[in-house]
């Protein structure tokens, strides 16, 4: 259900677009402030959501993960200065380090968050990225130890809103949350969609569950989605040129993130769109999209399917750069390396092996030097990786790290 305040708030004419949440009737803002890269000044982060509010931003979705913590902190402070029925804010549970799964642990991560945000409530509360691990590992998180029947208490209470969870991994999880809404009565579930992992999931197996499919069983569930990753981690800014000139044939003055916005907003079971805005230029380009939002036409969709089968032509790494994977016991730079090496794809200056000596070797000499810019320091190269496999349960997106890393690492070597 579509929603549009348009009176003034703050000096500011507010057209951003709502969605209404199905139990409270809550319009939430079909912009949502992901706050997990956000800049660690305070001052910065207050000018951001000052800024985001005055034009209609409602939602700001954080962790106890993020940024070490810091996030909660920054978000706290920001938001607290505002009156509280001008804003949503959303955490989680992180507990996914098995030393958290601990009854008075986790709870005290429950409690912490509260402290950290200065509120008294809190309105959307995730189970953080399930799937990872399995049913074994959901059933060690939340319930053999009895969390979730203590959070649902908690939601009985008042202390949390609307109780839900975000998703990455296996499916068979994702399907076994949905198949019980009838006893967890889930408020809203956290998915990533974008129109690439919509027809072409990121790993290509069926363990790790497309968009559609995700979508789909959520809206016949009758459970709202919350949608992460918009962007594919940035990916659609680094799109390759010959793809973002077909976008600009048919709109040219929206960026290829817009386009990637407004393919998600167009579907009606979305509550909101997080995007993480660390940059005041983002965060204006962002509500120019949502307010108000104009939905995909049926053409636009077929040329959205078309570049996505031609993007996922290219030899890319699933990268979102969230940084879960981080810190590396080795001090490799594992999203700052996939992000290079998705970059040189995009910009044809990838050496793959071809009939063309001098062209292969101009290539490899572009890239080796563009590794140099990327990341200064080599001993974050990923050549630095000592397959510790530490880093592989941490991955939302269920790359094999090692092995992309050697990728990086061969294509460096090649003669």
């Amino acid at each position: 259900m579509f929603a549009q305040k348009k009176e003034k708030e703050g000096g500011a004419v507010n057209r951003m677009t709502y969605r209404v949440q199905h139990g409270s009737g809550e319009q939430i803002s079909l912009l949502g402030f992901g706050m997990m890269r956000l800049p660690d000044n305070q001052d910065e982060v207050n000018a951001l959501v000052d800024y985001a509010i005055e034009h209609g931003v409602n939602y700001f979705d954080t962790a106890p993960m993020y940024m070490g913590g810091r996030s909660e902190v920054l978000t706290g402070n920001a938001l607290s200065r505002h009156p509280r029925e001008k804003y949503y804010v959303a955490t989680k549970m992180s507990n996914q380090r098995n030393n958290l799964w601990d009854f008075d642990k986790a709870k005290r991560m429950y409690e912490q968050s509260f402290e950290r945000l200065k509120v008294d409530k809190i309105d959307y509360y995730l189970l953080h990225s399930i799937g990872g691990g399995g049913m074994d590992t959901l059933k060690g998180r939340f319930l053999d130890n009895g969390l979730l029947d203590f959070l649902m208490k908690e939601r009985e209470a008042g202390r949390i809103r609307h109780l839900g969870f975000s998703y990455h991994g296996d499916v068979r999880v994702f399907d076994w949350m949905l198949d019980h809404q009838n006893e967890y009565h889930w408020d809203f579930a956290q998915i990533q969609m974008n129109f690439l992992d919509w027809r072409h999931a990121s790993s290509g197996r069926r363990h790790d569950a497309d968009a559609e499919y995700l979508y789909n069983k959520c809206e016949k569930t009758g459970v709202q989605c919350v949608v992460m990753e918009p962007l594919r981690g940035g990916a659609f800014g680094r799109m390759a040129q010959e793809l973002v000139d077909k976008l600009k044939a048919v709109r040219p003055n929206d960026s290829a993130a817009r386009w990637a916005f407004r393919w998600v907003g167009s579907y009606p079971n979305i509550l909101t769109t997080l995007s993480g805005m660390n940059r005041m230029d983002h965060l204006k380009d962002n509500l120019g999209t949502f307010s108000p939002l104009e939905n995909c036409s049926e053409a636009e969709n077929r040329l959205l399917a078309d570049i996505a089968d031609e993007m996922a032509g290219f030899p890319t790494i699933p990268c979102t750069t969230c940084g879960y994977c981080m810190p590396c016991p080795y001090g490799v730079d594992i999203p700052g390396n996939f992000a290079y090496y998705n970059d040189a794809v995009h910009n044809h200056v990838l050496p793959l092996p071809n009939k063309e000596a001098a062209d292969f070797m101009e290539k490899k000499q572009q890239f080796t030097d563009g590794m140099r810019k990327a990341l200064p320091d080599a001993e974050k190269w990923a050549r630095s990786c000592q397959d510790c496999e530490e880093c592989l349960p941490k991955c939302p997106q269920q790359i094999r790290i090692p092995n992309q890393l050697a990728r990086i690492v061969e294509t460096l070597r090649r003669r």
